[in-house]
Protein backbone atom coordinates (compact mmCIF):
# COMPACT_ATOMS: atom_id res chain seq x y z
CA UNK A 1 0.00 0.00 0.00
CA UNK A 2 0.82 3.03 -0.68
CA UNK A 3 1.53 6.05 2.24
CA UNK A 4 0.03 9.77 1.80
CA UNK A 5 1.36 12.02 4.59
CA UNK A 6 0.71 16.14 4.98
CA UNK A 7 3.88 17.63 6.72
CA UNK A 8 2.33 21.01 7.78
CA UNK A 9 3.75 23.55 10.56
CA UNK A 10 5.43 22.53 13.72
CA UNK A 11 8.20 19.86 13.31
CA UNK A 12 6.91 17.92 16.13
CA UNK A 13 4.11 16.49 14.18
CA UNK A 14 7.01 15.15 12.05
CA UNK A 15 7.88 12.72 14.17
CA UNK A 16 4.59 10.79 13.70
CA UNK A 17 5.29 10.68 10.07
CA UNK A 18 8.66 9.75 10.02
CA UNK A 19 7.82 6.98 12.28
CA UNK A 20 5.23 6.01 10.37
CA UNK A 21 7.69 5.44 7.30
CA UNK A 22 9.76 3.53 9.30
CA UNK A 23 7.63 0.87 11.29
CA UNK A 24 5.40 0.60 8.00
CA UNK A 25 5.70 -1.18 5.00
CA UNK A 26 5.19 0.88 2.11
CA UNK A 27 4.95 0.44 -2.19
CA UNK A 28 5.57 3.89 -2.41
CA UNK A 29 5.71 7.47 0.62
CA UNK A 30 4.41 10.64 -1.07
CA UNK A 31 5.23 13.41 1.39
CA UNK A 32 3.17 16.59 0.92
CA UNK A 33 4.16 20.19 2.24
CA UNK A 34 4.89 23.77 1.68
CA UNK A 35 8.58 25.01 1.57
CA UNK A 36 9.11 24.42 4.46
CA UNK A 37 8.96 20.70 4.39
CA UNK A 38 11.40 20.34 1.39
CA UNK A 39 13.81 20.08 4.64
CA UNK A 40 12.11 16.68 5.63
CA UNK A 41 14.88 14.05 5.51
CA UNK A 42 14.28 10.13 6.29
CA UNK A 43 15.91 7.26 5.67
CA UNK A 44 13.42 5.74 3.37
CA UNK A 45 12.95 6.74 -0.33
CA UNK A 46 9.82 9.58 -0.82
CA UNK A 47 8.29 11.67 -3.28
CA UNK A 48 7.78 15.31 -1.84
CA UNK A 49 4.77 17.36 -3.26
CA UNK A 50 5.03 20.84 -2.57
CA UNK A 51 2.01 22.59 -2.09
CA UNK A 52 1.15 26.41 -1.05
CA UNK A 53 -0.65 25.23 2.36
CA UNK A 54 -2.24 28.82 2.77
CA UNK A 55 -4.65 28.75 -0.21
CA UNK A 56 -8.29 28.91 0.12
CA UNK A 57 -9.82 25.62 0.49
CA UNK A 58 -10.90 24.81 -3.04
CA UNK A 59 -8.12 26.43 -4.67
CA UNK A 60 -6.44 24.04 -2.13
CA UNK A 61 -7.83 20.81 -2.94
CA UNK A 62 -7.71 21.82 -6.84
CA UNK A 63 -4.22 22.25 -7.14
CA UNK A 64 -3.33 18.71 -4.69
CA UNK A 65 -6.16 17.07 -6.72
CA UNK A 66 -3.98 17.88 -10.19
CA UNK A 67 -0.55 17.34 -7.95
CA UNK A 68 -1.62 14.11 -7.16
CA UNK A 69 -3.36 12.88 -9.89
CA UNK A 70 -1.43 9.64 -11.62
CA UNK A 71 0.98 9.10 -8.52
CA UNK A 72 -1.17 5.73 -6.83
CA UNK A 73 -1.24 2.58 -8.62
CA UNK A 74 -3.50 1.00 -6.45
CA UNK A 75 -7.50 1.93 -5.69
CA UNK A 76 -6.67 3.06 -1.84
CA UNK A 77 -3.89 4.77 -0.16
CA UNK A 78 -2.65 4.82 3.28
CA UNK A 79 -3.45 8.33 4.75
CA UNK A 80 -1.90 10.37 7.94
CA UNK A 81 -2.76 12.84 9.05
CA UNK A 82 -1.36 13.81 12.11
CA UNK A 83 0.30 17.36 10.90
CA UNK A 84 -1.49 20.11 9.52
CA UNK A 85 -5.02 21.64 10.35
CA UNK A 86 -8.94 21.31 9.41
CA UNK A 87 -9.09 23.25 6.09
CA UNK A 88 -5.51 21.25 4.83
CA UNK A 89 -6.89 17.84 5.86
CA UNK A 90 -10.90 18.71 4.56
CA UNK A 91 -8.70 19.65 1.07
CA UNK A 92 -6.03 16.59 1.33
CA UNK A 93 -9.35 14.03 1.88
CA UNK A 94 -11.74 15.13 -0.88
CA UNK A 95 -8.48 15.76 -3.28
CA UNK A 96 -8.12 12.10 -2.75
CA UNK A 97 -11.57 11.01 -3.08
CA UNK A 98 -12.08 12.88 -5.89
CA UNK A 99 -9.03 10.96 -7.83
CA UNK A 100 -10.78 8.74 -7.00
CA UNK A 101 -8.83 6.79 -4.80
CA UNK A 102 -9.84 5.30 -1.44
CA UNK A 103 -8.39 5.90 1.89
CA UNK A 104 -6.91 4.27 4.87
CA UNK A 105 -6.23 6.60 7.64
CA UNK A 106 -3.22 5.12 9.47
CA UNK A 107 -1.38 5.93 12.75
CA UNK A 108 1.92 4.78 14.58
CA UNK A 109 0.88 3.52 17.94
CA UNK A 110 2.80 2.10 20.62
CA UNK A 111 1.83 -1.58 19.55
CA UNK A 112 2.99 -0.25 15.92
CA UNK A 113 1.66 0.83 12.64
CA UNK A 114 -2.43 0.35 12.76
CA UNK A 115 -5.19 1.58 10.05
CA UNK A 116 -8.56 3.44 11.82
Amino acid sequence: MELVALLSTGKGTWAQVAGLMTHGEWDKIVIIGGDFAKDFKHEKQFEFVRIDLSQKIKDLQQDLKSKLKGKFSGTEVALTIASGDGKQHMALISALINLPVGIRFAALTKEGVIDL
